[in-house]
């Protein structure tokens, strides 16, 4: 299965990567050039953080291998796939008690800014190409993805 890691040492903080991520998943479907970062529509599914040391950050799902969020998720909504490695979430199942973002060990998990009904999780591009579109767009190779056991 295929997870993403990070360098933290390698991270300019240049947030190409939550760029590339807004743009991937925007429902309208226009160019980077006009994507509006203002937009609650355009959440990005992973951030950057700044370090008590002035480091930065990536901070991504890291498809747990016993992961909390699912261990937590009371309706199902969140379930990992044991072929893939990844955990996927159904909106439509959601009960909006955000168990799976209070149980997150590495607080990636958020309720959307608008409605507050829905889970922001990173889905590693599962619709997209082989490669998250994070990953493509990281200029010092910070976040990368990775075979694992």
């Amino acid at each position: 299965m295929k997870r993403i890691f990070i360098d933290e040492a390698k991270c300019d903080g240049c947030k190409n990567c939550v760029l590339a991520c807004m743009q991937a998943h925007r429902k309208d479907g226009g160019s980077i050039y006009d994507l509006d970062l203002t937009n609650p529509e355009n959440e990005s599914r992973n951030h950057i953080v700044m370090k008590g040391n002035g480091h930065y950050a990536p901070i991504f799902c890291r498809h747990c291998d016993q992961p909390e969020c699912v261990m937590s998720c009371m309706s199902g909504a969140l379930v990992k796939d044991e072929e893939s490695g990844h955990v996927y979430y159904n909106e439509e199942k959601c009960g909006s008690c955000f168990m799976c973002v209070m149980n997150c060990p590495y607080g990636v998990l958020k309720a959307d800014t608008t409605t507050k009904t829905r889970v922001i999780k990173c889905d590693f591009c599962f619709d997209h190409d082989s490669e998250p579109s994070c990953v493509k767009a990281c200029p010092t190779k910070a976040i990368y993805v990775k075979e694992v056991e």
